[in-house]
């Protein structure tokens, strides 16, 4: 990534942001995220447990099965620092993955995590913004970003970014928390999220503040219809999205064609 490239995003921008339900200035919601996600680092899995039910290593699961990794397939997955993505990609077959993540806390939990389950190779680990990839123009043949977009400062900035990193003929995929689609069941878990999740998060990971915003964060992330037409502002084409779980989370593909 050359200095021209970044000095293109260095502009002072002076406008608010939602930091959950909270409008805060935009240059200080990405130190706001580190100190959420520094927080949790060492509760990763136990958080997502508690947000899906324990269903997101299903929803991971279906990811890859999205993918369909193969050995000559390069990978960069955003917001992945613990690594789940990446192992399983690896495991099914995947070639090279490279992990970035703006948290340096959550780097260091997937590369303990690699070292204990005797992942030595085919990954590397950087810290960097999705809105600012350390990656060069299509170097990549997939983007995968696991409930991480909803926590970027600027969505369609990290979108474009994802766009010109992957290959003509790659392919982004992105799983997130988003709007549940049935009836009644969006109160249900609504009152879940807001009046049970932090409290949950308070006993069992000491944390209850963290765990208000990640709640807030995902009433606030834009609906699967938004979000399509967002990828398609970007430049991807053959957009789509698939609901999981009732619409708790869903993935939305797109191809850089």
């Amino acid at each position: 990534m050359t200095n021209a490239h970044q000095d293109n995003h260095d502009s002072p921008d002076h406008k608010t942001v939602s930091f959950g339900f909270t409008e805060v200035a935009s240059d200080e919601k990405q130190g706001l995220v580190q100190g959420v996600f520094e927080s949790v680092a060492g509760n990763y899995d136990l958080m997502n447990d508690l947000m899906s039910g324990g269903i997101h290593r299903l929803w991971k699961n279906t990811l890859i099965d999205m993918l369909k990794p193969r050995s000559d397939m390069r990978l960069l997955d955003v917001a992945g620092g613990t690594g789940d993505i990446a192992f399983r990609f690896l495991r099914a077959g995947g070639g090279h993955v490279t992990v970035c993540d703006l948290t340096e806390g959550m780097v260091r939990v997937g590369r303990d995590r690699a070292i204990d389950q005797n992942i030595l190779g085919g990954v590397d680990w950087s810290v960097g913004d999705a809105q600012r990839l350390p990656l060069p123009d299509n170097s990549v043949d997939a983007y995968t970003i696991a409930f991480g977009l909803r926590n970027v400062t600027e969505p369609q900035m990290a979108l474009a970014e994802a766009f010109r990193v992957l290959k003509p003929g790659g392919r982004f995929l992105c799983l997130e928390f988003s709007h549940v689609v049935l009836p009644v069941f969006d109160k249900i878990y609504d009152e879940y999220s807001f009046r049970l999740l932090p409290h949950i998060g308070s006993i069992v990971a000491g944390d209850k503040e963290s765990y208000v915003y990640l709640v807030e964060s995902i009433r606030r992330f834009p609906p699967q219809k938004k979000l399509e037409a967002m990828m398609r502002d970007a430049g991807f084409d053959m957009v789509s999205h698939r609901n999981l779980s009732g619409g708790i989370a869903a993935i939305h593909s797109g191809w850089r064609i």
